[in-house]
């Protein structure tokens, strides 16, 4: 199951980017009962490994954009290493309650940032052909701003780094980052991010590695399939089918 689970999963995030933390996480919480503390750690590992498989395959095809990158992790780094802190010294809470409420909370916005990529796509492009000075002077600011939101969330949850990623990419770089591009940049910014709130969470004690050890056997395989024939799927169609079914699991866990 923790192999079926991880393949689908890997496949998933090799074909958009998207569903690594917002399926994993809720997998290891309802089906594996894994206590949401660890799930968070375990799966941050999990992201991180998985995605250097398909970041491999993405920059030999030439996708990433490094310079949104630079962007991005100026502002989600640095507030990966303070939320690390802050659950360090208890300044945030680390209990099951707690835990369990701030993934539903992710994983919803992460359903809604899948529904709305295509309209938040479209007013991005018309404020960036509309008042393209203005529009292009915010751009570095908003994207390291974006980039501490991601920062705080992935590491507290493990979720948003794709959906929520790609999303406000899809927004701010309506031009300049094809799909193609677009999925390739968002999966490269989270390979650092994962593994330095892997890191931290490895730190505080957080990772179960037979558990990490399983999901691997079937993400890289999934996650390398997927990355080699993203350009060839449908990616609206999945994003609709990912968001209804995230939309789902966020009632499960908030219900639970």
């Amino acid at each position: 199951m923790l192999i079926l689970s991880g393949f689908l999963v890997g496949l998933l995030v090799g074909l958009t980017g998207v569903g690594g933390g917002a399926l994993m996480t809720p997998l290891l919480l309802l089906v594996f009962g894994i206590a949401p503390v660890t799930a968070i750690g375990t799966d941050l590992w999990f992201a991180a490994i998985t995605k250097i498989a398909a970041g491999k395959i993405h920059h030999s095809k030439g996708l990433i954009d490094w310079q949104v990158l630079r962007y991005m992790w100026v502002g989600s780094l640095p507030a990966s290493l303070v939320m690390i802190l802050c659950l360090h010294f208890k300044i945030i809470s680390a209990n099951v309650h707690f835990l369990t409420t701030l993934v539903a909370i992710a994983i919803t916005v992460t359903a809604v940032s899948l529904l709305m990529q295509k309209y938040l796509h479209q007013l991005g492009r018309f404020l960036r052909l509309q008042n393209t000075e203005r529009f292009k002077q915010w751009q570095p600011s908003l994207t390291i701003l974006a980039g501490i939101i991601l920062g705080s969330l992935v590491t507290l949850t493990s979720i948003g780094a794709g959906a929520i990623g790609v999303v406000m990419l899809t927004y701010l770089y309506p031009l300049r980052l094809t799909t193609p591009r677009l999925v390739a940049t968002d999966i490269m910014h989270a390979i650092p991010l994962t593994v330095i709130a892997g890191t931290g969470h490895l730190l505080l004690g957080n990772i179960n590695f037979d558990l990490l050890i399983w999901m691997l056997c079937g993400s890289i395989p999934g996650v390398l399939i997927g990355a080699t024939i993203s350009g060839k799927i449908s990616q609206g169609i999945l994003r609709i089918i990912l968001a209804a079914v995230l939309i789902l699991v966020a009632i499960k866990i908030a219900y639970s």
